[in-house]
């Protein structure tokens, strides 16, 4: 079996601070991390990382004579990964100037293509996500809910929906083993909607596609989702949320408002929480660019 790693790549600084503590690819978008969605493409598990020295405790590269290396950027398709399978030694694919995999065995520090030699490069032109800021996490969070939804439950059938929801479009709708939900409003009339294992969506909860619940994962009473909303692992939501993507182990539990917003893990809103996703003076969105060390024009 090859093995694989994961490796960070140039743009790495410009999706800080949320890459402080971890690789790129444990940053979840959709419904899996990055990471997860190259493993349920490859048919693999990978315990092998490309990424800061100080990081490496948790995330440990693993020495081995052959290894293919992954960008821990780039959500990965099908046809992506069947070309990833094929590569052969000193092979390498490109989706324009961003290397996407490489099959070496050259010690390498940082992957840029001046620093790769005597590969051989295959150009890919499919539209990939391919995570370089961090507000990728939510603008590309629809489509990476949709991608994934058609993913993990092809073949599968849902548990099913309660009788006392109400519901449009249940055939977009998937349900997994030990969830619970009860009186709620499921409109997946435009997009997916997934509830993962033993997550729970309680009572009077108004939900708009597409959205992801992760697993053990809980929707507070009367709560107002607009997707996309992706709520990862062990979670708790409540109030208001419109264009929203939690990580996983974190808290937005009571009333206030939550928009176009990444939220990492282990945190906490507290109640009456108000975060808008609109300026009062209406002008252009900017965010704090940590590599340029300046505020940067987002297009939102």
């Amino acid at each position: 079996m090859m093995n694989y790693c994961l490796f960070d790549d140039p743009f790495r600084d410009q999706l800080l601070p949320l890459t402080f503590t971890r690789p790129v690819s444990e940053l979840r978008i959709g419904i899996f991390t990055i990471r997860a969605k190259w493993e349920k493409m490859l048919g693999t598990t990978i315990n092998s990382w490309r990424t800061q020295k100080y990081l490496s405790g948790k995330f440990p590269f693993q020495e081995t004579k052959k290894r293919v290396f992954l960008n821990g950027h780039v959500c990965p398709t099908s046809s992506i990964a069947d070309q990833v399978s094929n590569l052969k030694d000193n092979q390498g694919i490109l989706v324009g100037n961003r290397i996407v995999a490489v099959h070496t065995d050259q010690p390498v520090a940082r992957f840029e293509l001046d620093n790769l030699h005597d590969m051989e490069w295959l150009n890919n032109e499919e539209p990939l996500t391919i995570l370089t800021h961090s507000w990728d996490l939510f603008t590309s969070n629809s489509k990476q809910i949709q991608a994934d939804f058609e993913m993990i439950t092809r073949n599968r059938v849902s548990e099913p929906i309660p009788e006392s929801c109400h519901v449009l479009a249940g055939e977009n709708i998937f349900i997994e083993k030990g969830a619970k939900i009860t009186f709620a409003s499921l409109n997946a009339t435009r997009g997916p909607i997934y509830i993962g294992a033993d997550a729970e969506i309680m009572e009077g909860a108004l939900i708009r596609w597409p959205f992801v619940l992760g697993e053990h994962s809980c929707v507070n009473m009367g709560a107002k989702i607009y997707g996309p909303v992706s709520v990862g692992p062990h979670s708790k939501v409540g109030g208001e949320l419109n264009t929203v993507n939690i990580l996983g182990f974190s808290n937005k539990a009571h009333d206030g408002f939550l928009g176009s917003s990444v939220i990492g893990e282990w945190c906490n809103l507290g109640a009456g929480t108000n975060i808008s996703n609109l300026k009062n003076s209406y002008v252009e969105v900017k965010l704090w660019n940590y590599p340029a060390n300046r505020f940067v024009k987002t297009g939102l």
